[in-house]
């Protein structure tokens, strides 16, 4: 762990500030839930609580199961990081943080299909390599956006189009009505 310097006191109901500059590099929003963990020195510990996170194993498998049989590059997002990769080195993008405009794709529950250089072409991370063409479909449980399934054409010969754009619509549909049950 990695001391901030900052103190806050706990007021008379029990709560807690997060201070606004933590909240900003840590991508708190207001509502976002947060789990909590103790340890054994009278720590606590808050972390941004995944809800696909718990999937992370199903989404997984389900992923290779994608990218086996579309031959491209797929991955679940949830609202902070890259949670599962198929059909690339895991190490390229698993863990990382997804970009400001996947971001805003997620929140506002938009689908894409494009190739480079169209104009809502949008970057997965913030150290993106070379894409030629993106899938990227939001996945909403009980009304919520909770992240997104991906799918990637790392070379102009492999085209993106309706058959990987359906796969993508029924993953999401898939792995949100899961997170529901």
């Amino acid at each position: 762990m990695k001391a901030t310097g900052i103190v806050r006191r706990i007021d008379d109901l029990g709560r807690i500030v997060v201070p606004k500059e933590i909240r900003r590099v840590l991508r708190i929003r207001e509502g976002d839930p947060l789990e909590i963990f103790t340890g054994k020195d009278g720590e606590i510990v808050l972390k941004k609580y995944s809800p696909l996170g718990e999937l992370g194993t199903f989404a997984q498998q389900y992923v290779d199961s994608i990218a086996q049989i579309l031959n491209c590059p797929v991955c679940v997002a949830d609202r902070d990081q890259i949670i599962a990769v198929a059909g690339m080195p895991k190490k390229e993008l698993v863990g990382k943080s997804i970009h400001k405009e996947l971001e805003e794709v997620i929140n506002d529950r938009e689908a894409i299909l494009a190739k480079k250089g169209d104009t809502h072409f949008i970057n997965i991370t913030g150290d993106d390599a070379e894409y030629e063409g993106e899938v990227v479909q939001t996945i909403i449980c009980e009304g919520d956006a909770i992240g997104a399934v991906i799918v990637l054409s790392k070379d102009k010969k492999t085209h993106i189009g309706e058959t990987e754009q359906k796969a993508a619509i029924i993953a999401a549909n898939f792995l949100g009505k899961q997170m529901e049950s």
